[in-house]
């Protein structure tokens, strides 16, 4: 049964939704999760899961959470997995409390796409879900927000070192996000009065002493500048402590940081500059596209107006010693890069992305990266040119002087390589990916 998997999905910002609460250990899990069950099978609508997923995936039924149940007892962390193999993608998890902590129950969704919050009654029904989940379980806290926006917030340390963001945990109004439960113990540090007044779309006592708060009708608008205003009102009323200005330049920068940024990459660099944005957080996302459509990468040096004579005397030995290197890095990385056998202009960004998202240079040892990785790279490199623009090899008895001749000019690909495997950064300054297209314009 396939279901929807983030990682194999466009990158975009998701509804997060987090809830701590508390569980009587007495309590069966089955009796705990019918009200949870009742509240989501009424309220999810479009986005309601059809998949459970325990030990092995089933189509979503009572019957099937009853056996995802029987499969966790004993596991020291239970939990139970609820997704889609449709759109909008979902991951949702029900925590069941661990052997340190038998009584806590967690609650995390992830929906994507955020957009799908942009209209009023999905948000309305996401609400009402939450409520009834509030009524029936004490809740600590949760609260539902956009990932991209949480992130930037600093949630949930709120710039506190891990340990005392375990012990204290919500202990006071770090942030407002679009949906906020705030547990009997967090209202009355901040008066139950001032809490009931906060100026926002709907404020609500709850019968068990918490009080639920939505800053604005849909969720998806958060970054707006109405709702940026209200969010501001509704922090500061809560924190007199903060200053008005100060809280929503912070929230407008955010909103500025999150602001979508079209990608205009250099176009040598196109096909590798394009799978950047991914690696990182969504909150970078945009950033990180606005820094990579400035990025402008170095001419390649690695060139010679006339070639230097070839000065080895059996240039079949020398060939045939650039194929073992060669053949070492394909059978090194055909597993990672699949693409590597084919010895493509493809195979040359693969290999640039497959660097930099390991940062192979600054993770492994000079000895391996200088007397393996980079001349395997040279011997492969110079292959490329050969097969893929009819270059010739040109040997000398020092490795980074072979030279592959293609059109009017002769290359040097393994002092290239040499150079590429510097740094991360290198990687992008003296890309394959970049070394090769400039080889082809000159060709002819």
């Amino acid at each position: 049964m396939k279901i929807l998997e983030f990682h194999e999905l466009p990158a975009e910002d998701r509804l997060r939704l987090l809830v701590d609460g508390a569980i009587a250990e007495h309590v069966a899990l089955e009796t705990l999760l019918e009200p949870i069950l009742n509240a989501l099978e009424a309220h999810a609508g479009e986005w309601m899961p059809d998949v459970v997923e325990g030990r092995r995936r089933r189509k979503y039924s009572r019957t099937a959470i009853s056996k995802a149940l029987e499969e966790e007892r004993g596991a020291a962390s239970p939990s139970i997995g609820l997704y889609r193999t449709m759109a909008p993608a979902l991951d949702m998890t029900l925590s069941l409390g661990d052997t340190a902590s038998p009584s806590e129950l967690g609650i995390s969704i992830a929906l994507q796409p955020l957009s799908f919050f942009s209209r009023a009654e999905r948000c309305r029904e996401f609400v009402e879900m939450v409520r009834a989940w509030a009524r029936s379980f004490p809740m600590t806290y949760a609260m539902a927000h956009g990932m991209a926006d949480r992130q930037l917030a600093g949630a949930p340390s709120f710039n506190r070192d891990g340990t005392t963001s375990r012990r204290d945990g919500f202990d006071k109004v770090y942030e407002l996000f679009w949906l906020n439960v705030f547990g009997p113990k967090l209202v009355e540090s901040v008066g139950r009065e001032r809490m009931l007044s906060t100026p926002a779309h709907l404020v609500e006592e709850l019968p068990n002493g918490s009080v639920l708060l939505v800053l604005w009708p849909t969720a998806a608008e958060f970054a707006s500048e109405e709702a940026r205003v209200a969010q501001a009102h509704a922090h500061v009323h809560l924190r007199p402590d903060l200053d008005f200005d100060t809280v929503l330049r912070t929230l407008r920068e955010r909103s500025a940081e999150l602001a979508p940024v079209e990608p205009h990459f250099h176009p040598d660099l196109a096909p590798l500059l394009s799978r950047l944005p991914d690696t990182f957080a969504i909150s970078e996302r945009h950033r990180k596209i606005a820094e990579l459509n400035a990025f402008r990468p170095p001419e390649p040096e690695e060139w010679l107006p006339v070639a230097l004579p070839s000065d080895v005397e059996n240039p079949e030995r020398v060939l045939t010693s650039y194929g073992e290197l060669s053949e070492g890095l394909v059978a090194a990385l055909h597993t990672k890069v699949p693409s590597i056998m084919d010895e493509t202009p493809g195979s040359l960004t693969d290999l640039d992305f497959y660097f930099w998202r390991e940062n192979f240079p600054e993770r492994y040892t000079r000895e391996l990266i200088d007397g393996h990785t980079a001349p395997a790279l040279g011997a492969y490199l110079g292959d490329v040119l050969v097969r893929r623009l009819g270059g010739t090899w040109v040997l000398r008895q020092k490795m980074e002087e072979s030279q592959v001749r293609v059109g009017r000019r002769v290359w040097l690909p393994f002092l290239r390589a040499r150079r590429y495997m510097q740094s991360r950064q290198s990687l992008l300054d003296c890309s394959l990916t970049q070394f090769f297209h400039e080889a082809e314009r000159y060709r002819s």
